[in-house]
């Protein structure tokens, strides 16, 4: 996965004004409790990160799951 597919996904699942404030403000304790951000920078795979991001946020993320 890309990155860019990762920001969509999460734009798909958590909406275009909210999206962005998540991948910057919340901690996923999946990914060492870093924010998608913070994980990205840190070098984890835009797959990881999305997968902890489905795992935390079930419901908002059903529909664009794997």
């Amino acid at each position: 996965m890309r990155i860019s597919d990762l920001r969509e996904r999460i734009t798909l699942s958590f909406g275009e004004s909210w999206g962005p404030s998540f991948s910057s403000d919340i901690a996923i304790s999946e990914l060492g409790s870093k924010s998608v951000n913070e994980a990205l920078t840190a070098g984890l795979e835009p797959d990881v990160i999305w997968k902890a991001v489905c795992k935390a946020h079930p419901i908002q993320t059903e529909k664009y799951r794997y």
